[in-house]
């Protein structure tokens, strides 16, 4: 009995020991879930605050739509606001309202009907900018759209690249709608605090 107590000590003392060292192993291997950084280590001490003008190009008709109906609901006809319907965009973003003029970056995302009552929006965009210094940088929209105000506010709720870390709102106001081809042109004032 007593050599049954020294083997079942000694195996005891033998795992506890294994599994000290195999934890210690393993939180050595793998860095912690959280830590704790300052800002400057990312160079986020310096904000600015940046204002961008451009025009969404959203063509839904023709032979090369920017953006089309990816899914609704059985019901969505029976609505007069086409509630249900989502549609997937890339739409040219450009300096001047005129489609020929020069292109700045592209709208890439989603926009859903969810309303019943009125045409309200739900945008999920991602504005990518292929110009000058914003090249490659994105800004993330996600916000309603209400299409027949006048002015509409969404907001930006993050980027990429020099918009890291961005912040702010888009203001959004329809500079042309053909009630026939359904396609539109928005003038955006985008106003985005990053670092």
């Amino acid at each position: 009995m007593a050599k049954s107590k020294i083997l079942f000590s000694l195996l005891f003392l033998l795992f506890t020991l294994f599994e000290l060292f195999s934890s210690i192993i393993v939180t050595a291997e793998h860095p912690p879930f959280h830590r704790s950084i300052s800002p400057k280590s990312l160079h986020l001490d310096r904000q600015k605050l940046s204002h961008l003008h451009f025009y969404f190009h959203d063509t839904v008709s023709g032979p090369r739509p920017t953006a089309v109906r990816v899914a609704q609901a059985q019901m969505t006809d029976k609505f007069p606001t086409q509630f249900g319907a989502v549609a997937m965009a890339d739409d040219p973003l450009t300096i001047g309202p005129e489609p020929e003029s020069k292109l700045i970056g592209r709208a890439q995302g989603i926009y859903a009907s969810a309303s019943q009552n009125d045409l309200g929006l739900m945008m999920v965009m991602n504005f990518e900018f292929s110009e000058g210094k914003y090249n490659g940088s994105t800004l993330s929209l996600l916000g309603r759209n209400a299409v027949f105000s006048a002015v509409r506010e969404m907001p930006i709720v993050g980027g990429s690249g020099i918009f890291r870390f961005g912040r702010g709102y888009a203001v959004a106001k329809t500079h042309l709608f053909n009630i026939t081809t359904l396609d539109a042109i928005v003038e955006y004032n985008v106003y985005v605090f990053h670092y």
